[in-house]
């Protein structure tokens, strides 16, 4: 669904729209000052919302304080109120909260037991209704309807040929999905405000439920493996599922949902949504640096020092440059380590820099949309090719500037 026309409310607009990134905070809530502190740091890194947890009196009280904090700053992200068990109450009791967040996450595992979760599911939905607000039906296979998941339990143990367990569950939260928003709808919510998710943990699990979703559906849909992990695992599980589904033009909106590492900033989950999206030629965010993974060849670090002091300094330039300099996100930057691939692969990005590799004269060719313009040697090469790369941006992406930037080789993205 890449390209499909996302939530109406006002969230993303009626027009079709890039797959959005997304993020969540993990303050507590009712700390406004910590929750806008990191809220902002998320929309600095680039995520275009930010989904916030209200899960007590304390943190609904919180939520209008922390939209104006953030709005005092400059900061317009759209945030999210992610809601469990009490959302009901919360929204009737603090109609400021319910003003202030753009977006309802509602859980329908986790809404109400028995008579009373229609009863509760009702009355999110109509605090939705009253406010304009757009709603995410977000299914999580950790919290299933128990009721729903009894019933389909007893139909499968009928069936001729019973599905198996694992099909089971993704049945059930397809349907608990589907059946939500038909409740909704029926409740007289727009279906332009709905957006569907039916996370898992689980790779092959995550692709099979959204294929399938995709095809019974036409609402936007929420991609994210839920509980994704710490590190390489979860950066590595979320990328392999999300881009199989981006490939085949699924998706509206993404989060990677990481664990972070002690003293890991939050913000990291951001760059990861970011950089699976550009790597697929799908978006745009910040420039990015082509590298060579080193061998016999570049025994010094220099160059691996000098990638990632690059990399560093590009994305800290974009909260200013993306408004001065627009267009700025395509740049290619190549930083090589030796001679085998590095004048080819500098001639090839924006500006490259071909350092020299073990036994290799002591010099630095530079290139600039292919051509060579200067040899940096001596012990100031990076802070030169910093200046260079820094005099392209000004000179090439200033309002009414050239715009020469290359484009990177996108790979269609198939339509859903």
């Amino acid at each position: 669904m890449v390209g499909h026309v996302p939530v109406g409310g006002g969230l993303y607009g009626t027009t079709p729209a890039p797959v959005v990134v997304q993020s969540m905070t993990n303050t507590d809530t009712a700390d406004a000052q910590a929750t806008i502190a990191q809220a902002y740091a998320l929309w600095q890194a680039g995520s275009e919302v930010v989904r916030i947890t209200v899960n007590s009196a304390e943190a609904a009280a919180q939520v209008a304080t922390i939209r104006q904090g953030l709005d005092a700053m400059g900061c317009s992200v759209p945030l999210v109120g992610d809601f469990h068990f009490n959302g009901h109450k919360l929204l009737q009791a603090y109609p400021d909260c319910a003003q202030a967040l753009a977006k309802y996450r509602i859980n329908p595992g986790n809404v109400g037991k028995g008579s009373k979760r229609d009863e509760q599911f009702a009355a999110m939905i109509l605090a939705a209704i009253t406010y304009q607000k757009a709603v995410r039906i977000g299914v999580n296979w950790g919290s299933l309807d128990p009721a729903k998941m009894a019933q389909m339990m007893d139909e499968n143990g009928k069936r001729a040929e019973p599905l198996s367990a694992d099909a089971l569950m993704r049945e059930a939260l397809i349907q608990s999905a589907l059946e939500s928003a038909e409740q909704a709808q029926a409740l007289g919510l727009d279906p332009n405000q709905i957006i569907i998710s039916c996370k898992v943990s689980n790779v092959q699990d995550l692709v099979l439920v959204y294929s399938e979703l995709s095809r019974r559906c036409e609402f936007p849909l929420h991609l994210g493996l839920t509980e994704a992990g710490m590190g390489s695992k979860g950066i590595v599980a979320s990328t392999a599922a999300l881009a199989i589904l981006l490939q085949q033009g699924i998706g509206d909106t993404i989060r990677v949902s990481l664990t972070p590492e002690p003293d890991e900033p939050r913000t990291k989950e951001v760059v990861v949504a970011q950089e699976i999206l550009q790597t697929m030629g799908i978006r745009s965010f910040t420039p990015l640096v082509t590298a060579c993974p080193g061998c016999g060849r570049t025994t010094s670090t220099y160059f691996q020092e000098l990638a990632m002091q690059i990399q560093r300094w590009l994305r800290q330039q974009m909260p200013v440059w993306r408004s001065e300099y627009p267009g700025v996100e395509s740049l290619n930057v190549a930083v090589m380590g030796c001679v085998v691939n590095g004048p080819g692969e500098s001639k090839l990005a924006n500006i490259g820099i071909s350092l020299p590799g073990t036994g290799e004269v002591p010099v630095a060719p530079v290139f600039v949309d292919g051509e060579k313009t200067v040899t940096l040697k001596g012990d100031h090469i990076a802070e030169e090719f910093q200046t260079i790369v820094e005099d392209y941006v000004r000179t090439h992406y200033a309002e009414g500037g050239k715009l020469r930037a290359r484009k990177p080789t996108v790979i269609p993205i198939l339509s859903a």
